[in-house]
């Protein structure tokens, strides 16, 4: 199966940036967790990581073309308002799984809304860094 990671602004600074709420891994970490479960299921898992709006956007457009046949997403701020990015993953007819570091049900309040969820199979959050596993397990089990 061939799955898309998709990481959005300020995720390549995991390991600098508030490492109470996001831990203390890196994002090469992230990456090779990622590419370890590529290799251990036997999928292939590409991961792309956007600080802009616009890139993130043709990266979900280039899916549909692609052969891409699963979504793990982490749109990060733009979750909350990025109407632009939730209209380009209802585009796309594959599951789709939105992702979060931490629990932002328990964050400011305006990280507890989602743009993105509704046009996403599921939601997970609050599970750190594997929850990036259970999202691709998700989509492994929905083939």
């Amino acid at each position: 199966m061939k799955l898309l990671v998709i990481n959005g602004p300020n995720l390549n600074f995991l390991g600098i940036r508030e490492k109470s709420v996001y831990g203390n891994q890196d994002y090469q970490y992230l990456l090779d967790m990622i590419a370890k479960k590529a290799e251990e299921t036997g999928n292939e898992i590409t991961v792309f990581q956007s600080n802009h709006e616009g890139g993130i956007i043709d990266r979900i457009q280039e899916a549909y073309f692609d052969g891409t046949e699963g979504i793990v997403i982490n749109p990060g701020a733009y979750t909350h308002y990025s109407y632009a990015i939730r209209d380009a993953l209802a585009s796309i007819v594959v599951p789709k799984v939105e992702i979060h570091i931490s629990d932002i049900t328990k964050r400011e309040e305006f990280r507890r809304v989602s743009v993105t969820a509704p046009v996403c199979d599921k939601q997970i959050y609050g599970q750190g860094l594997d929850g990036y596993l259970q999202a691709i397990d998700f989509i492994l089990g929905k083939r």
